[in-house]
């Protein structure tokens, strides 16, 4: 199995899955906690806003590393001038992933 280097340059190995999420100009993709569960996400292109629950919003750009679980959000809002690219790295669950070595 063939892993691409995220941007802090090593693979994330058959332990983790890696999942990548684009969000395109201007485009907003509704917050759901379960796809962020146990996930460190890097924000690998882009600007991304987080906005809460009570509307504010805080923005991320190229390089970030975030947390989304249990923070209230209510969507993710590409702001830049290109798409944002999320990389979600989480750990496999052996007993309920097929895929898991």
């Amino acid at each position: 199995m063939d892993v691409e280097p995220l941007s802090f340059g090593r693979p994330s190995g058959p332990s983790f899955r890696t999942t990548v999420v684009t969000i395109a100009c201007g485009d907003t993709r509704a917050y759901d906690d379960a796809e962020w569960r146990d996930a460190l996400v890097i924000v690998e292109a882009g600007e991304v806003d987080l906005e809460c629950q009570e509307g504010g919003r805080r923005r991320f750009r190229t390089g970030n590393v975030l947390w989304l679980t249990g923070l209230g959000l209510r969507a993710l809002h590409s702001v830049g001038a290109e798409p944002v690219v999320l990389v979600a790295v989480s750990r496999r669950d052996p007993d309920s992933d097929p895929d898991s070595p």
